[in-house]
């Protein structure tokens, strides 16, 4: 069987030649920041420097952190009236802050999904964001989903979609 790959033009092989470039020069300075704790921030910032010269303006800054989003809908799937302002607030100070004292962030949005009937809605909501040390996430991972639970149960909710990624924070 014969491999056919296709003809690319001047152009073409220009802009796939630069990408790769980019590419392989960018692809050290990204992983940097995502270190594993075990390894130390001067012997990944000193190895990355000497993987790439681009590498080396890229500092590994801050430390460890699990970054957690929540996304928290405002309609109801029994009809009743929707979560308001004033009720998600209070859900914050009472079932949110005591646990995250430091700090957190609250943004407003438009969501939308398919419901358990099939149905796309679409709806007000909120996105919670919580930063918190890695070295945490047992503990916090307990805390985050009572938080899911209990809004789902308080106001009738299907759901209440969960992200968390690795990141490093500097305050």
């Amino acid at each position: 069987m014969a491999l056919t790959l296709p003809r690319l033009s001047g152009t073409r092989l220009a802009v796939a030649a630069a990408a790769t470039a980019v590419l392989a020069v960018g692809a050290p300075a990204a992983y940097a920041s995502l270190d594993d704790e075990a390894k130390s921030t001067s012997s990944s910032a000193s190895s990355t420097a000497a993987a790439s010269p681009v590498a080396a303006s890229t500092v590994a800054r801050g430390k460890p952190f699990t970054e957690t989003r929540l996304f928290f809908g405002t309609e109801r799937p029994d009809g009743g009236p929707a979560v308001t302002d004033k009720q998600f607030m209070a859900f914050i100070d009472k079932e949110v802050t005591p646990g995250f004292p430091d700090g957190l962030t609250i943004q407003n949005g438009r969501g939308q999904w398919r419901d358990s009937n099939g149905r796309i809605e679409r709806e007000r909501s909120y996105e919670l964001i919580l930063l918190y040390p890695t070295t945490e996430a047992r503990k916090r991972d307990v805390q985050i989903e009572e938080i899911r639970s209990d809004y789902e149960k308080k106001f009738a909710q299907d759901s209440v979609a969960r992200l968390d990624e690795r990141t490093r924070v500097d305050f």
